[in-house]
């Protein structure tokens, strides 16, 4: 792109910004306090992931005392049903916020996402079953990084994206080790109503707090757009992968990659709980520790990799600390190697922030909505199909749990008895392995993309689907790409 016409980009966005802020001063956004910030969209998702992070010891037990059986098969499908509604929802979500206005959606994702948590003492049955469903709403993210691409300047959304998921990761850190502790000291109960409060927190907080980012002005004709089926296909993006052989060696990684990840987040701390004998401090102290090396990781050690060995090296560094990572999750018996391969793991979560960059350094300008639009559909598609993945080959390699722990020795360590596996198995954690395996397929895939290319997609059709989104009485640059909805992660 000329030097004129980056000027000219940013001038545009520039004009955009004013438009929205004379409209919001003028009073297009009546309710909430003060102007739309990051730290609205900030304080949401920490209070909503805060709620969440309190629940992590008790979820496992009860998970346990719901499904005595084929734990973690249930556990695979429960978490893979809620990825792939998410995965299905998604766009549909984003393209409704476009019209109706993402206060609305933050209200309704946050709601319908923390509602299965008083169930979880009144009845685990119902609780599961919820939790299942609310996958339809599970997309705060989504509706939240729209929330920030409103009221932010191109060039300032991936500091504003940087905080918001810094904020995630910091909710996550102390919450599960607060809950473990409460939970131990004045019981489960008191922890579920301790998340119920901080769940209607975060409502009450949208509905008096948040101003509306989308103002009625801006929106197309309110409340009575049409939603096109392009709109809302979740397989969109999906389609254009073949597109570009470049572009499908990337898909094809982050796929093969993301897909035991995925897996491993679902299932990965009831593993610790039940199978290798963690108590709940010991994996909310886990939790806390991952946490804080893979922010290290994704900030600090990423830059230097970045700036040192380059982009393409980067990522397949990443993939071999993943492959570490696995493998030793996988023939680990011992809480030690536990601990050792999750410093590994913190390194690992440098791969995908690596493949973004090299997405938005090779991709034209009017490319990085359709090839992150592809990678965040791969990822939202992964979502749904590790869990069940790694839930399945528990269930087949025949890893059950046969009792819940016992109460803790005074050394502070769970009395490890039968539920500890068979302790002759020579490979005690199999999805682990074998996404060991997937990994190093993604890994020589990953030798074969280019360091430097240009990619080519045949954008013509994202360009109608993302133009359907925008609002027509906002003036576009002819290349600026819209910001993709992503997916949520699994808590």
């Amino acid at each position: 792109m000329t030097q004129g016409g980056k000027k000219k980009k940013r001038a545009v966005n520039r004009s955009i910004m004013l438009a929205k802020k004379i409209i919001i001063k003028d009073g297009g956004t009546p309710q909430g306090i003060g102007s739309p910030s990051v730290y609205h969209a900030v304080i949401v998702i920490f209070l909503e992931f805060f709620a969440w992070g309190l629940l992590t010891a008790p979820t496992l037990v009860v998970l346990h005392e719901t499904f005595p059986k084929h734990t973690f098969l249930m556990n695979g499908l429960i978490q893979g049903v809620k990825g792939l509604l998410s995965f299905l929802s998604a766009p549909l979500i984003g393209a409704l916020s476009d019209v109706w206005g993402r206060k609305s959606f933050l209200l309704l994702t946050v709601f319908f996402t923390c509602a299965p948590i008083p169930l979880m003492k009144i009845s685990p049955w119902w609780y599961f079953a919820v939790i299942s469903v609310s996958g339809v709403f599970a997309v705060t993210f989504s509706v939240v990084f729209a929330y920030v691409a409103d009221i932010t300047q191109e060039h300032e959304r991936s500091m504003a994206y940087g905080l918001v998921s810094a904020t995630f990761a910091a909710s996550l850190v102390t919450s599960p080790a607060i809950g473990a502790y409460l939970g131990r000291v004045y019981g489960d109960s008191l922890v579920v109503v301790l998340a119920t409060a901080i769940a209607l927190l975060d409502i009450c907080f949208i509905l008096v707090a948040v101003p509306e980012s989308l103002p009625e002005k801006m929106r197309p004709a309110s409340w009575g757009a049409p939603i096109s089926w392009e709109q809302a296909d979740p397989f969109a993006s999906l389609k254009k992968v073949g597109q570009d052989s470049i572009v499908l060696l990337i898909c094809i990684t982050v796929f093969l990659s993301y897909l035991p990840e995925a897996g491993q987040y679902s299932s990965f701390f009831l593993y610790l709980r039940q199978i290798m004998g963690f108590s709940s401090e010991s994996v909310a102290a886990f939790i806390a520790v991952l946490g804080i090396l893979s922010i290290i990781a994704q900030t600090i050690v990423l830059s230097l990799l970045m700036r040192s060995i380059g982009n393409k090296n980067t990522i397949l560094l990443g993939l071999g600390f993943q492959i570490l990572q696995l493998a030793w999750y996988g023939f680990g018996s011992e809480p030690w190697m536990m601990w050792a391969a999750g410093a590994v793991a913190a390194m690992s979560s440098i791969t995908f922030p690596a493949v973004s960059a090299l997405v938005s350094r090779t991709a034209d300008a009017d490319q990085q909505g359709v090839v992150q639009g592809m990678i965040t559909g791969i990822r939202g598609l992964c979502n749904g199909l590790g869990p069940a993945l790694y839930g399945f080959i528990f269930y087949i390699f025949h890893v059950e749990l046969n009792e819940l722990p016992m109460p803790e020795s005074p050394s502070g360590g769970s009395v490890v008895t039968q539920y500890h596996l068979q302790q002759n198995s020579i490979i005690p954690g199999p999805p682990f392995l074998f996404g060991a395996c997937s990994v190093l397929l993604a890994l020589l895939v990953a030798l074969f993309i280019p360091e430097h290319t240009n990619l080519n997609v045949r954008s013509s059709n994202w360009k109608k689907h993302c133009g359907s989104h925008g609002h027509p009485h906002s003036p576009q640059a002819p290349g600026e790409a819209k910001e993709p909805l992503l997916q949520d992660t699994n808590v």
